[in-house]
């Protein structure tokens, strides 16, 4: 998806072109090769929807258009996957996640050195910043260098969990309120179901 310094730029561009359309608090981001992540803010329902629906089809049209690959397939595979996460030490998690990816992918070896996320965005000629909002939570006074710490396998898989399934990421009582709101119903094993076995 992003081959080189100019496909990271267009990307950041049309980002910064539709929340001047679609006003979106952003709270952390990341570009990767073949991926990105965002941590977004919505004032209202209805909005998250509306703001990725633009922003991803602006992105689209610019990628197949500058590649010449008009008709030649889907550039995303399928909608965008989200989640909803409680704002305290949770939110904190999912943050530090996202601007740690290129760390885990051994692109950098601190989390400032990515140019292309929140953690170490940078202005040039072709390539705006995007206005951070103030987050929800108190961010810690050595964010940058606990960014930089690795984080554990279980806070991994949780995210990677709750991403995957859209299941909302947060304490045990706030998660079970959220699901009910949210008309979650619990998660199905995949694969046919088991047969019943009857003993007389």
């Amino acid at each position: 998806m992003f081959a080189d310094a100019a496909d990271y730029s267009a990307f950041l561009r049309v980002f910064a072109r539709t929340l001047d359309a679609m006003p979106m608090r952003v709270c952390a981001f990341c570009l990767m090769p073949n991926h990105w992540h965002l941590v977004l803010w919505p004032q209202k329902d209805g909005d998250l929807a509306r703001f990725m629906q633009k922003l991803t089809i602006t992105h689209v049209r610019r990628w197949v258009e500058h590649r010449h690959r008009v008709g030649h397939g889907s550039v995303y595979q399928g909608r965008y996957k989200s989640f909803v996460m409680e704002d305290d030490a949770h939110f904190t998690t999912v943050a530090r996640y996202v601007e740690r990816n290129p760390l885990r992918a051994g692109l950098v070896a601190r989390g400032a050195n990515w140019r292309w996320s929140s953690a170490g965005q940078t202005a040039s000629a072709d390539t705006p910043i995007i206005p951070l909002t103030q987050w929800p939570v108190r961010r810690r006074s050595d964010w940058a260098a606990w960014v930089d710490q690795p984080q554990t396998a279980a806070e991994e898989a949780a995210l990677r969990h709750c991403l995957k399934h859209g299941r909302p990421f947060g304490s045990e009582s706030w998660t079970a309120k959220m699901e009910a709101r949210l008309k979650l119903g619990p998660l199905r094993e995949r694969g046919r179901p088991k047969r019943r076995v009857d003993m007389a």
